[in-house]
């Protein structure tokens, strides 16, 4: 925990955003009463064990941690207050918290407590042991017709009970559905929701007049709507529903391209290529979610959801026992593979003795660089990287991508240290290349193409890079926020 100076003025400005008083007589003449389910509670990250990290969003980072103590896991989503304020995502953060602490469905991800330090902020969430369903689909290159039936229906599920509550997620994509131990869906990642004017949610009205309404989810999955800055709306959703089926069953987004600029002409031109392979009731679901008009996507019209469910694609669905159903094997076995990595049980919660090498005498990122939050400094990615540290040295942001040279490309995993280093390492042959760090941004800049396409500049090369989880925009501030001012 930082405490004193810098993180006590951070503090005291997060706290006053944060704060959910009324601003003026009128608010609090219609003031509504939260009491939160899942307590705050009075911990710190010294009490925890981290694991390994699970994922990285624009402000957050989610990591597999244990109560000391306990041998209750959770997901625990540590966000960067600094950066949360800096990028106006205070609200979208106030929002998730509220609106986590009053769902109760089995395909979604449970909210158990949060707490906060003068840094950070954090969320203790249910954990899914499968992972992401996007790296089921990486790994297998694309999904079968009986797997993708059997997770978009559970998907369609959860969504009904959203949709019923008057919420939209805005952000549904194969990154955010996640596995349970025993292969089932849970809907994650609520940082994007919106909540209707009919909302069933208890929400304070000073949230619903800051900016709540516009969808703010990834380019490849947002619908046509959007271009004319159109109110939130179900129909969002089942658009990224049928470009999540797409993926699963194709491997690749409906709509993906190299620029962003060409994604969006592409959606709004519903420029689709439905492979051959996928089955004419497959191809017609997809059809029907991805209907340019919003109040004509199959679930979005006066028969709602059951129309929807009474599609040809789901027959053979039992939508009254479909959690309690055998999980496909597909999903089982590359569920067993994800739980036979080990847990980092080294880990004990400080962030800055985890990147102190007291032998070395080095100092931690959070002393080297001050303006990085702790959020930056959790050493918790695959030990295989460790390899290729210093000592005392500290991994800060790590991602397999895909490298292009001319034509051609490969995979390499790109690793940025609190030293600083940036260490492209061969993902095939393990084989290390330095790429030359300088503090000079005219040396060694980071230029973003799109969501998904980067490059960096030295004064003797220019790389480009893809990034599949699209966070080009994190690897360039990251590396930015390294660069001495």
């Amino acid at each position: 925990m930082v405490v004193g100076g810098e993180g006590d003025e951070i503090e005291r400005n997060f706290q006053a955003k944060v704060r959910l008083e009324p601003r003026n007589r009128e608010e609090a003449a219609q003031r509504i009463s939260i009491a939160f389910r899942a307590p705050q509670e009075n911990f710190t990250i010294r009490d925890f064990e981290l694991g390994k990290v699970l994922g990285v969003g624009s402000h957050s980072k989610v990591v597999r941690a244990k109560k000391k103590g306990s041998e209750h896991v959770y997901a625990l989503k540590i966000m960067d207050k600094d950066f949360i304020i800096k990028e106006n995502k205070v609200t979208c953060v106030k929002l998730e918290r509220i609106v986590l602490d009053q769902l109760d469905h089995p395909g979604i991800v449970g909210l158990y407590f949060t707490f906060q330090d003068a840094r950070c902020l954090y969320m203790a969430l249910e954990s899914c042991e499968g992972g992401e369903l996007f790296d089921l689909i990486s790994k297998r290159g694309r999904l079968s017709e009986i797997e993708a039936r059997f997770y978009t229906a559970e998907v369609v599920e959860a969504l009904e009970y959203l949709h019923g509550l008057g919420l939209i997620h805005c952000d549904i994509r194969p990154e955010n559905l996640l596995l349970t131990a025993d292969g089932h869906i849970k809907i994650a990642d609520f940082g994007c929701v919106r909540p209707d004017k009919d909302s069933r949610i208890t929400v304070p009205l000073n949230l619903l007049s800051e900016n709540t309404q516009a969808f703010t989810g990834r380019t490849a999955y947002a619908p046509p709507e959007i271009q004319n800055s159109s109110p939130a709306s179900p129909g969002n959703d089942l658009w990224a529903l049928g470009c999540t089926l797409y993926h699963m069953l194709a491997g690749a987004s409906p709509f993906k391209d190299a620029f962003e600029l060409l994604v969006f002409q592409r959606i709004i031109s519903r420029g689709i290529n439905i492979p051959e392979y996928f089955s004419d009731e497959a191809s017609d679901l997809i059809d029907k979610l991805l209907d340019i008009d919003p109040s004509r996507r199959l679930g979005a019209g006066p028969d709602g959801y059951l129309a929807l469910k009474l599609h040809p694609f789901f027959k053979g669905i039992d939508w009254h026992n479909l959690r309690q159903g055998s999980v496909r094997k597909l999903a089982m076995e590359f569920i067993a593979n994800k739980n036979n990595e080990p847990y980092n049980s080294t880990q004990n919660g400080s962030h800055q003795q985890s990147s102190f090498d007291r032998s070395s005498g080095s100092t931690s990122s959070s002393e080297t660089h001050p303006h990085l939050s702790s959020l930056s400094s959790i050493d918790s990615f695959d030990s295989k990287w460790r390899d290729f540290l210093e000592p005392g040295e500290s991994i800060l942001m790590t991602s397999k991508l895909k490298k292009f040279r001319k034509l051609k490309s490969k995979k390499v995993q790109l690793i940025l240290t609190d030293k600083p280093r940036l260490i492209s390492v061969n993902a095939n042959k393990l084989m290390e290349k330095k790429i030359v760090w300088s503090d000079n941004p005219n040396s060694i800049n980071v230029q973003v193409v799109n969501s998904s396409h980067f490059k960096i500049t030295t004064p003797t090369k220019v790389m480009s890079f893809e990034d599949a989880k699209q966070r080009a925009w994190q690897w360039k501030k990251t590396v930015e926020g390294l660069q001495k001012p």
